[in-house]
């Protein structure tokens, strides 16, 4: 049974194509102004590495903010499933995420059987999300893996006053500008980061057995900050791009609904 997941999001389109729960091929590509587009483009990514033709797929479920957009799939479900359903895939004990994407953030609780129990959003602000990060590394002129593997490094973080991507954009101009070393400039730009994102996941209650989904997961400057600020370990997860969680989660999703068409 093959089946598969499309995550359409605003920065990222992600595709994953699993062979019953194994995972045989995953795509990334950057969103085009169509979400129908960003979705045809990566799934023929992902069917070209698993080496099969769309037909060939017992079922494909949609996920992200497009999922309404794309006309191949045969049903769609929302990225707080997907999400949950990925990442307790992949770290069976996860009770809570984080997942940051590229323009919003979200924290989700799941219950002792990995159900979706209570989530809190923040979609209306660039802070504490992909963006933010992606704003100061363009002023520091590094790339965001760059950003992450400096900000783990600095021992002195620099202050980023206001919560405004805007505002913080001119501190950090300004620090650049006094040569303040731009190690202690990341590590700051981490921690505005994960005080931010923090508020979330504390809204939740007692933080336990967190694991992060989504790109940011991957910037270790980011995670050893939220370590920091929760007073946690952030359970990472290993066995695939933590990026893909959201499109892995809508594959085992198709797998149910294909099984159940099957019987």
């Amino acid at each position: 049974m093959r089946t598969a997941g499309c995550d359409v999001g605003s920065l990222t389109a992600k595709a994953v194509i699993l062979d019953d729960r194994r995972v045989v091929a995953h795509a990334v590509a950057k969103s085009r102004a169509h979400p129908g587009d960003s979705a045809r483009r990566v799934m023929a990514a992902a069917l070209g590495e698993a080496r099969c033709e769309l037909d060939a797929l017992d079922a494909i479920v949609a996920t992200g903010y497009g999922r309404d957009k794309i006309d191949f799939v045969h049903a769609t479900r929302s990225e707080i499933a997907c999400h949950a359903k990925g990442a307790r895939h992949l770290v069976p004990s996860a009770r809570m995420i984080l997942d940051i994407g590229g323009q919003d953030c979200k924290a989700i609780l799941l219950d002792a059987g990995g159900a979706v129990d209570r989530f809190v959003t923040n979609d209306k602000c660039a802070a504490g999300t992909g963006r933010f990060l992606e704003v100061m590394a363009q002023v520091l002129d590094l790339s965001l893996e760059e950003l992450g593997t400096l900000g783990r490094r600095g021992r002195h973080p620099v202050n980023l006053a206001s919560t405004c991507t805007v505002w913080a954009q001119a501190d950090v101009i300004r620090f650049v500008n006094d040569s303040v070393p731009a190690e202690d400039i990341a590590a700051g730009v981490c921690t505005a980061m994960a005080q931010r994102t923090a508020v979330l996941v504390n809204a939740l209650g007692t933080v336990k057995n967190l694991c992060m989904t989504g790109g940011v997961a991957k910037n270790q400057g980011v995670v050893k900050a939220l370590e920091a600020q929760l007073g946690v370990r952030i359970k990472p997860i290993r066995k695939l791009d933590p990026q893909l969680t959201g499109a892995l989660g809508a594959a085992l999703y198709a797998r149910e609904r294909a099984k159940e068409g099957s019987r």
